[in-house]
């Protein structure tokens, strides 16, 4: 026994060879697909797999993409394998193919998509100009700001039931 060990380290080898069966040899590609190609196509797109020709070089990419998609993905398809490659560190991706799937339905959620991010809600009238008493006096704009920020956030979080987080 090693004692504590990160659950990251127990699950490393299955993830490395889950991905290696669909040919993801850099399993980068998949843990951070939003980093490498940008939040905005990684909410359209997943890499599905990677197929190589018979001298492993040239390989094809597949990514999943909803249908209302597919024409703005197809169009970045270029920059796309380049920012892939650059993952790679030499040219590994030849071409892409796209495969298109409706947003939900497909293998219980095993296709999930990121969504938009939202805007917050602007905070509550009352909080605001509670948090701005609390950082009166406070003559760095900055501080204070922050201080108004972190004081709205406080006031404004949802209560949890005693024990759950």
């Amino acid at each position: 026994m090693r004692g504590f060990e990160a659950a990251s380290g127990l699950l490393k080898q299955r993830i490395r060879d889950a991905g290696e069966s669909r040919g993801f040899a850099v399993t980068r590609l998949l843990t951070a697909w939003p980093e490498i190609v940008g939040e905005a196509t990684a909410r359209m797109t997943r890499p599905v797999k990677i197929g190589y020709g018979k001298g492993g070089f040239g390989a094809t990419l597949t990514l999943l993409v909803q249908s209302a998609h597919a024409p703005m993905v197809q169009m970045q398809l270029p920059a796309i394998r380049e920012k892939v490659n650059g993952c790679y560190g030499y040219n590994a991706i030849s071409r892409i193919s796209l495969t298109q799937t409706a947003a939900s339905g497909f293998a219980e959620g095993q296709a999930e998509f990121l969504a938009a991010a939202k805007e917050p809600a602007p905070p509550d009238p009352a909080i605001r100009a509670e948090a701005a008493r609390s950082a009166e006096g406070v003559t760095d704009e900055g501080l204070r700001k922050a201080l108004e920020t972190i004081t709205q956030n406080f006031l404004s979080r949802t209560r949890t039931p005693r024990g759950r987080t």
